[in-house]
């Protein structure tokens, strides 16, 4: 299941203090996207956010600094801000639902994630992931060559206008755009202007999706690395997803030499999930503290200057 089955909905509404993140390489501290702890809490038996005073007091604990939620609507966003005030998180970027590739949705999904970056002012975030929506969840058909130009049109589009509010537009997949010679994760990028389209390097999906293959991740790395706004980080034993962020499958010390080479220092976000497979030997709590803890270890040049 992907992470946009999982977005939830939260109570309460307030203004974080903003936060200046006026040097991506200085002021965006490690983030952790949702849809991990969404996997941990259900392998616990508990629903994350439920109560959102409990679980983001469960997630500051950690010493993890952001949260990378994911929002439907614009409304949901007020609901959540108290939360991270309280705890003193902050919300350097976001992963919003798009569906880009019809000519008469795309500009509702637009309006609609246009309505989220505005309310995400009093935030101050500056990233705004978007994976648009295949045709069908789980579907082994692809898009046609059409919807493939019109979404890359629209992705376009709609990172110009995100410009225009002073964030960037990362381009999210998963293993199905890498299907078919990669056709259409590679048109987005073709067919987009760098300036409105950046990517968010989700690094073990490129691998799955290449066939657990570190040569097309870094392929694709010598090819988008300019482009690179943010990584979604995972580790992989064996191609099993472990409970926690280390040594596995990618070779992310190459990755930081590979993007350190092109003088590209992209956000960072913990994105450690469970499948059926993983192993089950750690709490929420403690995985996402060896996260932080794995990352500062592979990523601490970026983090200590």
């Amino acid at each position: 299941m992907e992470r946009r089955h999982f977005i939830q909905s939260l109570a309460g509404a307030a203004i974080l203090p903003v936060v200046s993140f006026t040097n991506k390489e200085e002021f965006l501290p490690v983030s952790c996207n949702q849809y991990s702890w969404i996997t941990f809490y259900n392998r616990e038996g508990r629903e994350w956010a439920a109560d959102p005073d409990i679980s983001l007091k469960e997630f500051a604990s950690t010493g993890i600094k952001a949260y990378e939620p994911a929002f439907n609507h614009a409304g949901e966003v007020a609901k959540l801000l108290p939360f991270l005030k309280k705890y003193q998180l902050v919300m350097p970027s976001v992963y919003v639902n798009s569906a880009l590739h019809k000519k008469d949705d795309a500009q509702k999904s637009i309006d609609s994630v246009l309505g989220i970056a505005d309310a995400l002012k009093a935030a101050n975030t500056k990233i705004i992931v978007t994976n648009p929506s295949p045709l069908a969840w789980g579907s082994a058909e692809n898009k046609s060559d059409e919807e493939l130009i019109e979404q890359a049109k629209n992705m376009d589009k709609l990172g110009a206008e995100l410009r225009k509010r002073g964030m960037k537009l990362a381009y999210h997949t998963h293993d199905v755009e890498l299907r078919a010679a990669a056709r259409e994760f590679h048109h987005t990028l073709q067919a987009s202007n760098p300036e409105n389209v950046s990517l968010c390097l989700d690094v073990h999906w490129v691998y799955r999706g290449s066939g657990n293959s570190q040569v097309a991740l870094f392929d694709i790395v010598k090819m988008y690395g300019k482009r690179i706004a943010e990584l979604h980080i995972r580790q992989s034993k064996n191609g099993i997803w472990q409970e926690s962020f280390g040594e596995g499958d990618i070779d992310y010390p190459r990755l930081v030499t590979t993007l350190d080479a092109m003088k590209v220092r992209p956000h960072l976000v913990l994105e450690q999930c469970l499948e059926k497979q993983s192993p089950n030997t750690m709490t929420s709590v403690a995985a996402h503290k060896a996260d932080l803890a794995g990352v500062q270890k592979v990523f601490g040049k970026w983090l200590n200057k």
